[in-house]
């Protein structure tokens, strides 16, 4: 199997298909030489870690050489863009950091645009590129931190649209049986943030690339309150949209608190996203975070109704399945954890799902801090939370 290959990102708005420029696996193997690294600044959390043996993926001609390193070494860590890991102050075994670039449309279907991604694309900026090219469905993912190889393992989603809403299938290097391997949707095993990859041995799984189904007719996704009451998408229904010519516009009819049509685009929604996460979320390039640091629990109807009987305010969304889904936020926040500090480790004073590094933390900080919330929000409610990111 040929991989395309790009050293230009989505962000630069130039990439594209690029069938004359691939680099197959069964070429001459190309040289890996591990090298000590500094991964603090591979890390959204900003946690001090070293790496003895480092390597940086850049071609798939390297992944038969990445297998045989990965043998010698005995553990191999996949690193993309270090926002969903904790790292402790010394990573054992190797190393690997995903560097593969590129974005190409697939196929042009009736109901979709396919869209594959290289794994070593910034989430966000493939975002951007989609939009551009009117190919709509990912708005609001916008602003996620990570690359497209890690979207399907945490099965990313926000704001009402989950990663896997959107996916078509991936390739991936399985590391020990040396080969490319194409997984569907039913291989991957999606679930609310998780997937097979988060419980196969870690190091198992590079993977290479993404396909996106992008709906077509586009409808846009406005049912998360928060996108509402964006001024930018005041006075749209939700559930009446249609589609419009596939480049980044449809129509939604306005409330009826509203005058006239109002139109909403894939874009006006990417860009609300992107404010209001702002506005919740730090810049993890100025205060160290990992973004949403606990998953929201789901609990079945009973518990849900014990729970809103004592406590009036309680945050649940209603789930397909007849589950409800609360918000972790809240339940730690009405434990007084937002805006605390525990040592160098804190809870963010706008979100308190986001636990930072104030400054000089390690991995024992964060998760000091995480298993001292987890104990009160289980004593107070009966609710246990599950950390998202992977701790190495």
């Amino acid at each position: 199997m040929t991989l395309y290959m790009s050293n230009t990102p989505a962000s630069s708005g130039t990439a594209q298909s690029l069938p004359n420029n691939t680099a197959s696996v069964s070429a001459p193997h190309a040289a890996l030489i591990p090298r000590s690294a500094d991964l603090t600044p591979f890390n959204t959390l900003g946690l001090r870690s070293q790496a003895a043996h480092y390597v940086r993926i850049d071609d798939p001609a390297q992944l038969p050489a990445l297998s045989d390193l990965a043998a010698r070494h005995g553990r191999l860590l996949v690193l993309g863009g270090g926002s969903n890991m904790v790292l402790p102050a010394q990573v054992d075994g190797l190393v690997a950091h995903m560097g593969l670039r590129g974005v190409r449309l697939v196929e042009q279907r009736a109901d979709a645009w396919i869209v594959e991604a290289a794994g070593g694309e910034v989430w966000h900026d493939f975002v951007q590129y989609c939009l551009a090219q009117g190919w709509d469905g990912l708005e609001n993912l916008s602003l996620i931190p990570g690359t497209v190889g890690a979207a399907p393992v945490q099965n990313i989603g926000a704001y009402g649209v989950e990663m896997d809403s959107r996916f078509d299938s991936l390739t991936a290097w399985d590391v020990t049986r040396r080969e490319l391997v194409h997984m569907d949707r039913a291989d991957c095993r999606f679930a609310y943030r998780d997937s097979r990859f988060k419980h196969e041995p870690a190091g198992r799984w590079l993977i290479v690339a993404v396909r996106f189904a992008l709906p077509r007719p586009w409808r846009p996704v406005l049912d998360y309150p928060d996108l509402q009451r964006h001024p930018g998408l005041a006075g749209i229904e939700t559930g009446n949209s249609e589609s419009g010519t596939g480049a980044g516009t449809a129509t939604a009819t306005a409330s009826s608190t509203g005058v006239g049509a109002a139109t909403v685009t894939a874009r006006a929604i990417a860009d609300a996203v992107c404010d209001i996460r702002r506005a919740k979320l730090p810049d993890p390039v100025r205060i160290g975070n990992a973004g949403s640091f606990f998953k929201n629990p789901i609990v079945d109807a009973a518990q849900r109704d014990a729970l809103a009987a004592r406590c009036p305010g309680l945050v649940s969304y209603p789930q397909a399945d007849g589950r409800y889904k609360l918000a972790a936020g809240w339940l730690i926040d009405q434990c007084g954890w937002k805006g605390k500090s525990l040592g160098p480790a804190g809870v963010h004073e706008r979100q308190a799902l986001v636990l930072v590094n104030r400054g000089g933390a390690q991995a024992a900080d964060i998760l000091a801090l995480a298993r001292a919330i987890q104990a009160d929000v289980q004593s107070r409610f009966g609710v246990s939370l599950e950390a998202e990111p992977v701790v190495v």
